[in-house]
């Protein structure tokens, strides 16, 4: 289906005024990245970069593959690109949050899921990891309220209700906790029925 997407997104890519050529190289790479064929993909959204150095999407595109391969600045740097070309897209904001967070850059990584809220004040994921990047920082309330707004965003978001529950767990607050491990579970997070062994018995 993923794949289906990437050659509807070239037909649109090449109405918007890019290249038919850095087109079809960005479609190669995003059915190689579906593939995991990280390698590959970021060779042909380089190409597809060659020939349209603005091209926003290829340089958020392979920002994320990098980020898939731990290449974390390299990740920052293409996700800068992303946004100089593309400012008003929320995702590589939060991308470029995310390579943050691994380089231990907790406030850079808050900042840039703000800038995410700002211009998407629905998207979900951004609270999320916003409230991970604040626990970082001993924000336990932040966090705490970063998880819940992703929640009633998006009540299926698991992981919210799963981090939630454990900090909670580091609060002392074990009764409030529990529900959230049981429906952490319930969304598909099996460690989140282990936590509940443990701590709601």
């Amino acid at each position: 289906m993923k794949k289906v997407l990437y050659l509807l997104a070239g037909l649109l890519f090449a109405s918007s005024g890019y290249s038919q050529t850095a087109q079809e190289y960005f479609n190669r790479a995003g059915a190689k990245y579906e593939l995991k064929d990280y390698k590959g993909a970021i060779v042909d959204y380089t190409k597809a970069i060659e020939i349209d150095p603005t091209y926003a999407g290829a340089y958020n595109d392979r920002g994320l593959t990098k980020y898939c391969l731990r290449d974390y600045r390299g990740a920052v740097a293409d996700y800068t690109k992303s946004i100089e070309f593309d400012p008003k897209d929320a995702s590589a904001y939060l991308g470029r949050g995310y390579a943050k967070k691994e380089l231990k850059d907790f406030s850079g990584a808050i900042a840039d899921c703000t800038k995410a809220i700002e211009i998407d004040p629905r998207f979900a994921k951004a609270y999320f990891w916003r409230g991970i990047a604040k626990n970082e920082l001993k924000d336990h309330q932040g966090a705490i309220d970063d998880y819940t707004t992703a929640i009633e965003i998006d009540p299926k978001e698991a992981k919210a209700y799963y981090y939630r529950g454990m900090l909670k767990i580091d609060l002392a607050q074990k009764e409030s906790a529990c529900p959230d491990f049981r429906k952490a579970g319930e969304l598909g997070i099996a460690d989140a029925y282990e936590k509940m062994k443990k701590y709601c018995q």
